[in-house]
């Protein structure tokens, strides 16, 4: 079992499972997402994007797009959220916040799909 391996699939999923956590719930409903959730998630994503870094290869350059996708629309909805200030829980606030984690989402499923198919490619 190669420990790298194991790590770097254990960010990309963790992301998800993270991102998916703050998306999941009403769209409108501030209750539903919490702003410590969102600065988790995008600790983990940035973790998960600098694991990234280094793979030369054509999938690992897909990987690294997703993952910056990913790292740009949750640090946005971060600016956004605490640019709300005291109108945070506005929900037309909360609605963008949770549309840009929503992005960020769908390209880590991109990046565990990826991560998938390349584990199924592997040869023993």
């Amino acid at each position: 079992m190669n420990l790298e391996k194991v790590i770097f699939g254990f960010f990309i999923l963790l992301a998800l499972t993270l991102n998916f956590g703050f998306f999941i719930g009403d769209i409108d409903n501030p209750h539903h997402h919490h702003a410590y959730e969102l600065y988790i998630a995008i600790v983990v994503n940035l973790i998960a994007t600098v694991l990234k870094f280094g793979d030369r290869t054509h999938i690992g350059a897909i990987h690294l797009a997703t993952s910056l996708v990913a790292d740009l629309q949750l640090i946005a909805a971060a600016i956004l959220w605490a640019a709300a200030g005291t109108q945070g829980d506005d929900p037309s606030v909360i609605v963008s916040v949770v549309s840009l984690s929503g992005g960020a989402l769908l390209a880590n499923i991109t990046s565990v799909v990826l991560l998938i198919a390349e584990t199924i490619q592997i040869k023993r």
